[in-house]
């Protein structure tokens, strides 16, 4: 047994509270007409770069039930070597990387150039919030010490092979 404390816990209410912030991201994103996916695959990346197990295994998941793509989500840690993904994605995972790592590295006016050649300005916002609150998600999985817990290969299907089975 862990001496973690699990934080979401033990203070319900402030773990409601970013659950309720990061709720009315996702709200505005589908009123702007952000796809799902793209705010998965920060959600990923950003987890990735904080190496937050519990947090990759549910953006993993909830990004294929969004339909993307097995092959991408491989190689997202190499995305800016992969020619995989549009320049908009480029751009929402280059302002993902940028909050991730701002204590080591200050996100520069090129970084948002690039954005807003394919963002809107309430596209390149909510790109931001979704990287702030997945960042604190992360911490709280990490210092909880949330675990991962083994599925069925069953649990593990595409959103298409779901819906498929489902109609």
């Amino acid at each position: 047994m862990s001496d973690r404390v699990f934080l979401d816990k033990q203070a319900p209410a402030a773990f409601q509270a970013l659950l309720a912030t990061a709720k009315e991201i996702r709200d505005q994103a589908r009123e702007t007409g952000l796809d799902r996916a793209l705010l998965e695959l920060v959600n990923i990346r950003v987890s990735q770069l904080n190496g937050c197990a519990y947090c990759l295994d549910r953006h993993t998941r909830l990004a294929i039930e969004a339909g993307e793509e097995i092959q991408r989500l491989g190689v997202l840690p190499g995305w800016r070597e992969a020619d995989l993904f549009t320049r908009r994605e480029r751009a929402a995972l280059d302002l993902a990387e940028a909050v991730t790592l701002v204590a080591h590295q200050r996100p520069d006016d090129a970084t948002y150039a690039r954005a807003r050649e394919v963002l809107s300005d309430d596209e390149i916002s909510l790109l931001i919030w979704t990287s702030v609150t997945i960042n604190a998600f992360n911490r709280i999985s990490v210092l909880s010490g949330h675990p991962v817990r083994r599925r069925n290969n069953a649990d593990v299907r595409t959103g298409t092979e779901q819906r498929r089975r489902s109609t």
